[in-house]
This record gives structure tokens, sequence and C-alpha cells, in this order.
């Protein structure tokens, strides 16, 4: 089958690798859309930290957002997952640690990230082979393009709801990218007053369109303080900035990751009494993810510029290739 491959730096291409057979406990899928995320670019350039930590390694098969429809099944699996429309968690935990038998698998420390960390090949392929407790059924009202966006909406879930996102809240979410822009919609879904702040108005119309009708700028700020804070950004600078907008009692959420340490004045942290929260992971907000979407409560089919076929990766990894209007290129194995 073709899969992207990964042989270093800046070098991807499209290869022929052997079709992939599920082992016991396991599926294989028919992939048919792909998600490209900032993670993605990460591995691609050869800036991921895991590299420089031993965690991961070239040759790599990238690829964690993803949607298709289940083609084999391996012993233990019930034949019923045979052609189910799915998706899959990212984070695939040992199972037996104490972190995965509370449910925090995500964070485990012998965990595999399919198509990041570990060795696991990842989705930007023709099939890709995943456990078959890692699946979620995706129902008919839920497409292809929008399966593909549940595991950025499970991070975005998680941090809205990490926020205390609800009525008679006022949440401020700080970077307008795929996954502020979902943290804003899912805090709208639970009746938050929602604010986003950019460092321009590029993506003001993408807010528009998923309810969110406070938009800011850096050069023009907001002139309130806010319940909550959901830092979306790889600015080292928000950290900071965000502890001086919150209220007394209120909550920083922390979803981005910046490429230098942030620093925080922890007296403002104590003396106002804020909670800060850290967020790895959608697996604990994909099935509140597939329900938002399922009955139309988040609407995030407007992120996706454009979708292109696997010859296309390695240009819109490299930033060579921008489609339409939009935060996300999908990628389609099938053209």
């Amino acid at each position: 089958m073709r899969a992207l491959v990964l042989r270093g730096p800046r070098a991807a291409g499209v290869e022929e690798v052997e079709v992939p057979v599920p082992g016991a406990g396991q599926v294989v899928v028919d992939v048919h859309r792909v998600g490209v995320c900032g993670t993605d670019v990460e591995l691609f350039t050869g800036k991921m930290a895991y590299y420089a930590q031993g965690k991961a390694a070239y040759p790599l098969r990238p690829g964690h957002e993803w949607s298709g429809v289940v083609s084999a099944v391996g012993p233990g699996v019930q034949e019923g997952w045979l052609g189910a429309r799915v998706i899959g968690d990212t984070m695939l935990g040992c199972g037996d640690c104490p972190r995965c038998r509370t449910g925090h698998r995500y964070v485990c420390a012998a965990r595999y990230e399919v198509g990041i960390l570990g060795g696991w090949p990842g989705a930007l392929a023709e099939k890709v082979r995943v456990p078959a407790t890692s699946l979620h059924r995706l129902p008919d009202s839920v497409d292809d393009q929008t399966g593909a966006l549940v595991e950025p909406g499970g991070n975005a879930w998680r941090a809205a709801t990490a926020a205390g996102a609800g009525p008679g809240s006022r949440v401020l979410v700080w970077g307008p990218g795929t996954i502020g822009l979902l943290t804003a919609a899912f805090a709208r879904a639970a009746g938050a007053e929602v604010h986003v702040l950019g460092l321009d108005r590029r993506n003001q119309d993408l807010a528009l369109k998923l309810g969110v009708e406070n938009f800011w700028t850096r050069d023009e700020p907001p002139g309130v303080t806010f319940d909550a804070i959901v830092d979306c950004t790889d600015d080292p600078g928000t950290p900071p900035a965000a502890l001086e907008l919150v209220r007394p009692a209120g909550r920083v959420v922390h979803i981005g990751l910046a490429g230098t340490p942030s620093l925080i004045d922890t007296r403002e942290l104590v003396l106002k009494d804020v909670t800060a929260i850290g967020i790895l992971g959608g697996s604990p907000g994909l099935a509140p993810a597939i329900e938002h979407y399922a009955e139309g409560r988040v609407t995030p089919a407007i992120l996706v510029a454009d979708t292109v076929g696997l010859d296309r990766t390695a240009d819109v990894l490299a930033g060579a290739y921008e489609g339409g209007h939009g935060t996300k290129i999908h990628i389609d194995p099938r053209l």
C-alpha cells in the first residue's frame, strides 16, 4: 500500500509499504480522511522534542487525526466491527499500570502515540492498524471529514471543560488556530460567554461562523477580566499575560506548547488563588466531541480549507500548499 514516510528532517515522500495485518485485539482500518496538524509539521521539520528525547526516530510514518472504515479484524475482535465507520484514539496506553487503570492512559509512561511516539505507524497511508479498544464508532450524521476532526475536537472539549465553561462564565480563548477555535465552539455550546484573542483578525470570520462574536487582537485587547483563559498558542509570553487577565479564583488552562520555557510569577498565581491546568491528549474528550458533532452543537467542517491526495502531503507539511481559507488541510489517501 501507499504511505507517507519521513526519512529525515524535511525529507518526506510516498512509498510502497507492507499492508498491515491485525494482531490479537487489533483491527485494520481503510483510511478515508487524515488531518495535518502542527505536531505532524514538527515531526517533518525535526523540531519535535520526542526526537531529542529518544522517543521518536526516523524513518517515521505520521498521521493521527483520522477517520475510516474497519476492513479487517484480528483474533479476539468481534466481527461486528467489520465495515464500521470509526475514528481511533491517538494515545495507546499499556492498560496495566496505575495510570491506565484510573483512566489516564493518555499519560501512561509506556504509551504509544499513533504516528508520533514509539514507532507506531500513523494514518497518512491507505490503511492503519490500531487496537480495537481505541476505536469509537461514528454515527451516520458525522461524515468522514468531520470524523477526522474528532481528535482535535477531543482536545478542545477537554480544554473547554477544564476552563469550567458554562452559563454565567466568561472565557477567553487565546489563539484562533484549529484547537483554539474548536475550544471556543465547545465553550459556547456549554453556554459560556466566549471571547477569542489572536495576533490579528485573520481567522475572525471563522470564529463568527462558529458563533463567537467577541474577537480581539494583540493591538486591540479586551478591556475585561475572565473567569477562565485557555492558552492555545505557542508563545511563551502568553502564560504570564493570561495570569494578569484572569480574575481571582479563576482558571488558566494550557494546551498550547511553546518552543521555549514560559516564566510566570507564582506569587500572582497564589495571591489570586488561580487554578492552572495542563491538557495533553484528547482521549477523554473523543466521545463528547462525537456527540457534539452528531447533534450539531459544534459544526467544525468550516475549518477545513481543502482536501488533497496523499501525494500532496509533503507540500502541505512544508507549507508549500495552503489551500483555501481555513485552519486545517485534510488528506484523502484514496485520491
